[in-house]
């Protein structure tokens, strides 16, 4: 198998057969739009339509907590993570943290 890591929402992969599963892993962030992003994207509210400033900064934060979460799935010795899902909660007003999750497991591929 490729150094690549195969990820699923699935609690299975097509193809491929779990030959053993090492548990939780996750990637955690936690993010805040600076004063003058905050003002930006108050302004685009007024507005409506599209906020691209606060989905830019939702769509980094999950892509940073995604790559976390692969890494801490590399450290465990997986090529693969099932049960995929992302969770974002508020810290406090401005500041969300964003949670990656799955199982880690490794897989072999089905001939």
């Amino acid at each position: 198998m490729t150094d690549m890591t195969l990820i699923t929402t699935s609690t299975s992969l097509e193809g491929y057969r779990i030959v053993k599963q090492l548990g939780l892993v996750r990637g955690i962030t936690v993010r805040s739009r600076s004063v003058i992003g905050n003002i930006a994207g108050g302004f685009m509210t007024i507005f409506g339509g599209r906020n691209t400033i606060y989905t830019e900064l939702c769509e980094k934060a999950r892509e940073e907590a995604l790559q976390l979460m692969i890494q801490h799935g590399k450290e465990v010795g997986c090529n693969a993570i099932i049960n995929m899902r992302y969770d974002a909660n508020e810290v406090m007003s401005g500041l969300t943290e964003v949670l990656a999750y799955g199982t880690a497991v490794v897989v072999e591929k089905i001939d």
